[in-house]
């Protein structure tokens, strides 16, 4: 007999209490120390509950029960577990009630930008019509005129959709409401389920509600495909289907075949020990185990730096971690290390874990590897009390091909949602392709986003495999050169097109701080300009060329001498004026087995042996530590107008990324060696940058510190941006951007003094970010003080000063009103060289 599933839930509260700010063991001199994001003291730290499964009894045990007085155990259980958790949360409330009228007279609240309401009321919004022509996308590139046909037609497509929706649905904004019709609702009579089939003659729902019958609960189908049944309540009141009992539906497809499918709109689905497909779970907790947000989204803030994460491997243990832990424990390390907006990996639910979180399985679920939906709810709620948006990483480029828990050939049908034949099949990735074109495709879709934003406050998107849904070769054995050709023509899929535009449209619309990001390797022009221009709507698309790049430069480029310091910048640079980039060093892609980090490339087995503080270590370490930091500044202050690092890579990680996995065969019949599904490193190790005594806590304090200074100076929101100079011979990059001015000696060897910088403003400027300092692992060969700007017109920049730049250094230097305020701690310290007073 299959287990039962069932669900363990915990009510579930954040507070957010006044934040203390904490000085920071150490300070960067030049700017007489940033205060950095202190910790919540009255944040709780709730232990977490797991799921619980309960096994049937097998027939060997003594006294073996039902399933079902099994359940009721455990049911029981839980109630009995609830009830001693909300006893643990009353004492807690009351101790920090104390703690917080103790502080209150001494430290200020939280000071985080209010952002959107928590539950936006669109009960009398009205939907504005298109009141534009889609041709503002020519004053930003004349070249596009000579592609005015496909344009103009892609423009039209969009519209046609519009009007075919608002017409038909009543709008974007109630068509984008698809959850609130399809799966399962309760009302106070009781339960309702619609699922569109159109290929099945018949369907039945069943599952441990009715004993697994396949027959006794028919459902009704309309004209249009869709399957509904209603089931009233009990006689007690109680709803005709238990929170966390199984479910599916059971249908007749087209072949004469009786096939069976979890429901494309489940809210949660569990795998059961022992078993391989997940189960679809009834998820309907009662009002008083159901978390509810208290604290709003942050505004969009004017430059994203994103952390980006996957909650099952951000523990420090070899396990699945929860989101609960990464609440307590990655949350406040984001928000310290000055990251504003988390990226949330792998949440929507996906059988294969190994895929990363790429294989999506179940749209409408969240992953139950690492809890429930209100556990999920509770990390978001707790990142928004830190002032962090949270992103999550969203897959409509394909689907899973599983039929038993996923959505392929949910009807029985080749074409639910999905194209036919070859089309609808990646066969590099092994999935289904969605077919853009069709009208329940775009409901299920935006419906999926709608979900996302309105039930858990997702703050935006990182869309996941753009180039693969734009084009009809999906970018693979094909090489982008820029011609306007390779992006409009016939290899383009304009449905696709028209879908992100209504996408873009909808969550800007309903939702003007929300956030998104097109994973898009090809270029495509107008991926970042708005809809009404004719754009396809994106705030940034990732620069995932950059990543790229240095690899291209770990790998083959060995002579440190003979670095091509004009090829690195171009590719920093190589992006459209006006389409906003996220640049990042290096991702999740690179922390995967069989690839290599910058530190893993740098560093070798060093990194394991070498790193220890309290002895000399080699110069193999000291190079990997200066250039670590010297690309990533690089990369953040010229590369985009946002940033992001993968949990751990700031300082170093020192493990690749090896999910658990058995040995297999593949479909070659060659065995492929597995980990004897281990999670030995499926982990972040942020144990080893907390250890006092070990190297990784340089890079992690450097990585703090130049957030921090991005903050200060706004350095990527800044539309100026200049290089002056880029020495091969000198191996010096000096660059403008805003007021910040950045130099950057890649030298192994050569120290310069009085070295002259251009600048764009005559100001006396201050070392603000100095990578040479001891707290970041360097030799403490730079110091601060003031450096005059004067007339001296230099690089071509018409003022200049002169600074000492040792070698394999970066130092970011700004107007002195920038370094303030410096108030508090002069008062304290007032000879300190910050604190003197020099006649202007």
């Amino acid at each position: 007999m299959a287990s039962q599933a069932m669900l363990s839930h915990s009510s579930l509260v954040v507070r957010s209490g006044p934040q203390v700010k904490l000085n920071r063991s150490t300070r960067c001199k030049s700017i007489g120390g940033f205060v950095s994001r202190g910790l919540n003291p009255l944040q709780k730290k709730i232990t977490p509950k797991r799921a619980v499964f309960v096994k049937a009894a097998t027939a060997d045990e003594a006294d073996p029960v039902s399933e079902l007085e099994a359940v009721a155990a455990a049911v029981e259980k839980l109630k009995m577990e609830n009830e001693a958790l909300k006893g643990q949360l009353v004492e807690e409330e009351e101790q920090i009630s104390d703690l917080a009228a103790a502080v209150a007279t001494t430290v200020a609240p939280p000071a985080i930008q209010t952002g959107s309401a928590i539950n936006p009321d669109f009960s009398t919004f009205t939907y504005p019509p298109v009141s534009t022509d889609g041709k503002g996308i020519y004053q930003h590139d004349a070249g596009f005129r000579g592609h005015e046909g496909h344009l103009d037609y892609r423009w039209n497509q969009y519209c046609e959709k519009r009007s075919a929706i608002d017409q038909h649905e009543g709008g974007l904004e109630k068509f984008s409401r698809g959850y609130e019709y399809f799966g399962f609702h309760r009302s106070l009579a009781g339960i309702t389920y619609r699922e569109w089939a159109p290929a099945a003659s018949k369907a039945c729902l069943f599952g441990d509600f009715n004993d697994w019958n396949p027959t006794s609960h028919p459902m009704t189908k309309n004209s249009f495909g869709v399957f509904e049944i209603n089931l009233p309540n009990e006689a007690d009141g109680s709803p005709a289907i238990a929170h966390g009992s199984r479910v599916k539906i059971h249908m007749l497809a087209e072949s004469g075949e009786w096939i069976d499918r979890i429901p494309a709109w489940i809210k949660m689905a569990v795998q059961a020990p022992g078993e391989i497909p997940f189960n679809g779970v009834y998820y309907d907790p009662p009002p008083e185990e159901t978390y509810s947000f208290q604290f709003p989204r942050p505004k969009k803030p004017k430059a994203l730096r994103i952390y980006e994460c996957h909650v099952g491997m951000s523990s420090p243990e070899p396990k699945v971690s929860t989101y609960l832990e990464f609440a307590r424990d990655v949350v406040p390390r984001a928000a310290k290390l000055g990251y504003n907006a988390i990226q949330l990996m792998a949440v929507q639910e996906h059988a294969f874990y190994g895929s990363f979180g790429y294989h999506v399985t179940n749209f409408f679920a969240v992953s139950s590897r690492c809890g429930t939906p209100d556990e999920l709810k509770y990390l978001i709620d707790t990142a928004h009390s830190y002032g962090l948006q949270v992103l999550m990483d969203v897959v409509h480029s394909h689907a899973s091909n599983n039929t038993l828990d996923g959505i392929n050939s949910f009807d029985g049908s080749d074409t639910w949602l999905f194209h036919s034949g070859e089309r609808g099949y990646h066969w590099m990735w092994d999935s289904r392709l969605f077919n853009y074109a069709h009208w329940e495709t775009v409901r299920f879709l935006l419906s999926n986003l709608r979900w996302w934003v309105e039930e858990y406050k997702f703050d935006g998107f990182r869309f996941d495999g753009v180039t693969s849904m734009m084009y009809t070769h999906h970018g693979l054995q094909y090489e982008f050169t820029g011609n306007y050709s390779e992006y409009f023509g016939l290899n383009t899929d304009v449905d696709c097109m028209s879908y992100l535009m209504l996408a873009n449209d909808m969550l800007h619309t309903l939702y003007p701080d929300i956030v998104t990001i097109g994973e898009d390797v090809s270029g495509m022009p107008t991926l970042c300009r708005p809809v009404s221009e004719g754009g396809i709507g994106f705030d940034y698309r990732l620069q995932m060329a950059i990543a790229d790049k240095w690899v291209e430069v770990m790998e083959e480029w060995h002579d440190d001498y003979a670095w091509d310091l004009g090829n690195i910048t171009f590719c920093l640079e190589n992006r459209r004026y006006n389409e906003k980039c996220i640049s990042y060093a290096e991702s999740h892609d690179q922390a995967l087995v069989g690839s290599k980090t910058l530190a893993f490339w740098m560093m070798g087995a060093d990194m394991y042996d070498k790193m220890s503080s309290t002895q000399p270590t080699t110069d193999r370490v000291n190079r990997a530590f200066a250039l670590h930091k010297m690309i990533r500044l690089l990369t953040m202050s010229l590369g985009g107008e946002g940033y992001l690092t993968f949990m751990g890579n700031e300082f170093g990680h020192p493990e690749w990324i090896d999910f658990p996995r058995d040995d297999r065969i593949d479909t070659k019949g060659v065995l492929i060696p597995g980990n004897g599904n281990s999670h030995n490193l499926a982990r972040r190790r942020y144990d080893l940058a907390d250890a006092d005594h070990l190297r990784y806590r340089y890079l992690q304090n450097f990585e703090e510190e130049m957030n921090e200074v991005e903050e200060l100076l706004s350095i990527m929101a800044s539309p100026h941006q200049y290089i002056s100079r880029k020495d091969n011979n000198d191996k010096v990059i000096v660059i403008e951007r805003g007021d910040a001015v950045l130099v950057f000696n890649f030298h192994p060897t050569n120290a310069y003094s009085d070295y002259r910088v251009g600048c764009n403003k005559v100001a006396k400027y201050t070392l603000v970010l100095n990578s040479d300092l001891e707290e970041f692992g360097g030799f403490g060969n730079l110091s601060g003080g003031e450096f005059f700007a004067t007339d001296w017109q230099h690089d071509g920049r018409p003022f200049s000063f002169q600074v000492y730049a040792p070698p394999r250094t970066c130092a970011v230097y700004a107007p002195a009103e920038y370094a303030e305020p410096l108030d508090a701690y002069c008062e304290e310290s007032p000879d300190a060289d910050e604190c003197r007073m020099y006649d202007d």
